[in-house]
């Protein structure tokens, strides 16, 4: 295992600390190490899930998606490659304030983080390709998106709503007085 990564997992029992700015860092890339974040959001580690909570938590504070689109564990003197089956965190809870343009979604991932979805954290949506269903994303942090858990795909389903577009009827959800709407083309798939 790369010394950096090592000296992180020696940490993991630490106090818990704002995330490190992994955006700004740009070490050599170091290889690819067998790290794998499945579709249900389990960690794994040459096969295996890795089982203490604490040390995924700081895994995932060093994450960073590059524009290349794929996934590293970056420290200042190094980049390491994981793979990532989908989104590498998911959103698991959600609260709701407010109705319409003043509604406020925001949203706890299975590690933690809380966003307030709006211009910073906009939720996209995408066509599942296994069942022809819905799969929204919210933007965390960089470039690191969290899966809606399918439970909270369907709240977030209740809470769609119609809006008058230039090119017709737009379908979508408000927050931080923004409205994300469903893209046509899957709009029509679902019909």
């Amino acid at each position: 295992m790369p010394e950096g990564l090592k000296a992180l997992m020696s940490r993991a029992d630490g106090a818990d600390r704002a995330p490190p700015p992994v955006e700004k860092w740009n070490p050599p890339f170091c290889g690819d190490l067998d790290i794998r974040i499945a579709r249900d959001g389990t960690w794994h580690y040459l096969g295996s899930p890795i089982g203490r909570e604490r040390l995924v938590r700081l895994f995932a504070s060093v994450l960073r998606k590059d524009e290349d689109g794929r996934h590293y564990l970056v420290t200042p003197v190094e980049k390491i490659g994981i793979t990532v089956e989908d989104a590498p965190l998911l959103a698991v809870e959600m609260a709701v304030e407010g109705k319409g343009q003043d509604q406020a979604v925001t949203l706890r991932t299975n590690l933690g983080d809380l966003v307030t979805v709006g211009p910073d954290h906009p939720v996209r949506f995408e066509k599942e390709t296994d069942s022809g269903g819905l799969k929204p994303y919210v933007l965390v942090r960089g470039r690191l998106e969290a899966l809606f858990t399918r439970a909270l795909m369907y709240e977030l389903a209740d809470m769609l709503e119609e809006r008058e577009e230039g090119n017709g009827v737009a379908l979508g959800v408000w927050s931080g007085g923004a409205f994300f709407s469903l893209p046509r083309d899957l709009l029509d798939a679902l019909e």
